[in-house]
């Protein structure tokens, strides 16, 4: 067996930070456990919460980890294309890494929580004005282009969408329409 490499704070910082992306996204944040995400790293349950403080301040990590990734992702399609195309054409990263866009949804759903509403609606702003900044896009444009994307994630999260796509004849019929308003 070989020896063991050691890992600074702030690597394993990382790796519990990807598993409590990665549980979060499974099971939403009240119903993940922080001993689920040690679990998932490999350290103990105090150290995730001498790492994190709390489970909602982890929760929150994950979220803005997620949508540090998102935004990181548009800033280098526009880098190549300042387009709302070129933006959208990353979106299958995101279906490569499902987790990312259910721990989102988990934060949409967790908004009541004053804490994290605070930090989903700043973080979608940011977003917002991210696409309207790079893109150049209009007020509508954005809404449209953040509207199938919230389209493209609901129907991901359900699996309609994606490298495990359980196939529908509606899910298929909406991905033809996308980009084609006009289509019947």
């Amino acid at each position: 067996m070989g020896a063991r490499v050691r890992l600074t704070a702030a690597e394993r910082g990382e790796e519990v930070l990807a598993a409590a992306v990665q549980a979060f996204g499974a099971a939403g944040y009240a119903g993940t456990k922080t001993d689920e995400i040690a679990r998932i790293a490999g350290v103990s349950q105090p150290y995730v919460i001498r790492l994190f403080g709390t489970k909602q301040q982890l929760f929150l990590a994950a979220l803005q980890s997620v949508c540090d990734r998102i935004e990181q992702t548009f800033r280098e399609a526009a880098a190549e294309e300042p387009t709302l195309a070129s933006l959208g054409g990353r979106y299958e990263i995101f279906l490569a890494e499902r987790e990312l866009l259910l721990v989102l949804l988990h934060g949409f759903s967790a908004s009541g929580e004053p804490a994290i509403g605070d930090v989903v609606r700043e973080r979608f702003g940011g977003i917002y004005w991210l696409v309207r900044e790079l893109t150049g896009a209009s007020p509508t444009e954005a809404r449209e282009f953040l509207s199938t994307g919230m389209l493209l994630t609901v129907m991901t999260a359900m699996q309609v969408l994606g490298p495990s796509a359980v196939p529908v004849p509606w899910a298929d019929e909406v991905i033809a329409t996308l980009g084609n308003p006009d289509a019947s």
